[in-house]
């Protein structure tokens, strides 16, 4: 049931995963800024939609990183990182699936 609801959500808007995902989290550790402490969630998807509360708060970070550094180009920097970090992700996802075997890397040797 919880699978065909996300289903139906993402099929009509990207990043509705991720939307659910920041919902989720922001609950589950609902008790965290009852203790007085700032809690932010990230989330992502694995083909790089995520939640607005992700985006302003990386917007935010990105902007202190410009005003930081003087880089103009920091917070694009910061974007590009997190995109690579998830591609990364995603590599070693489907290559984890993979037997483990020396004939696959012979394709690489060819």
């Amino acid at each position: 049931m919880y699978t065909q609801t996300i289903q139906e959500k993402t099929s009509l808007q990207a990043g509705a995963a991720a939307e659910e995902a920041n919902k989720k989290k922001i609950s589950k550790y609902s008790f965290i800024s009852a203790q007085n402490y700032i809690f932010q969630a990230l989330a992502f998807e694995t083909l790089g939609p995520f939640s607005a509360d992700t985006k302003k708060f990386l917007n935010k970070v990105g902007l202190a990183l410009v005003q930081l550094t003087g880089n103009q180009k920091a917070r694009a920097y910061l974007f590009q990182r997190i995109s690579l970090a998830i591609q990364r992700g995603n590599a070693a996802s489907v290559l984890g699936t993979l037997p483990s075997t020396l004939q696959l890397e012979e394709l690489f040797v060819l």
